[in-house]
């Protein structure tokens, strides 16, 4: 069945991928702000990410939403590789769970966006994010966007150095409520549709 026919199927699951980098020594890292929505999204859901088959993520299965129709079969996703190579083990779990790219959700940083501000849309550039970059090399960029702000680096630091700093003291008082803000983004984007979610969480 290819991309086309199963677009149309309202049954077809969706696939929420927090972006990161693996390792202990990236976790609280500003670049890995999407592997934190996903953990959130395990907890909710009620499971524990396991290794992909051949892919190179972990994931869980799961369902989210009230009974009935708006019940959604969705995968949440970790890829394990660098956040360069993301696009590979994401492109390998849409052809395994047979996902439509227009039901990829990707939750990552964005620097043009002020800290904790979240934007959601569908499509678009990669907007320099290598994570982005590498998805839409591989499957084209017809997928939904959770859009995390981090802010851009203060003075003349590097963007690199900038991502790969852990969150500031004063911005991790407000962190999980901002990740759990995220998290119920994702979810309403899913369940609702992109308008709903984006008049509801687009601040």
């Amino acid at each position: 069945m290819g991309d086309t026919d199963v677009t149309t199927d309202a049954n077809a699951p969706w696939l929420i991928v927090g972006l990161g980098n693996p390792g202990p020594e990236y976790a609280m890292n500003r670049h890995n702000v999407g592997f934190m929505v996903a953990d959130l999204l395990a907890e909710r859901i009620g499971g524990k990410f396991k290794r992909a088959g051949k892919a190179q993520a972990q994931v869980i299965e799961g369902r989210i939403g009230p009974p009935g129709p708006a019940n959604r079969r969705v995968i949440l996703a970790k890829p394990m590789s660098f956040m360069n190579l993301s696009g590979g083990p994401v492109n390998a779990l849409r052809e395994f769970y047979k996902v439509p790219v227009a039901n990829i959700v990707a939750v990552h940083d964005e620097l043009d966006i002020d800290y904790g501000v979240l934007r959601l849309k569908l499509g678009g550039g990669d907007n320099g994010h290598n994570g982005l970059k590498s998805m839409t090399k591989a499957m084209g960029p017809d997928y939904h966007r959770v859009r995390f702000g981090i802010g851009r680096p203060p003075g003349r630091m590097q963007v690199a150095d900038f991502v790969l700093k852990d969150f500031a003291s004063a911005e991790r008082k407000e962190l999980g409520y901002l990740v759990d803000r995220a998290a119920d983004a994702a979810e309403c984007l899913v369940i609702e549709g992109l308008e709903r979610a984006q008049s509801t969480y687009n601040s």
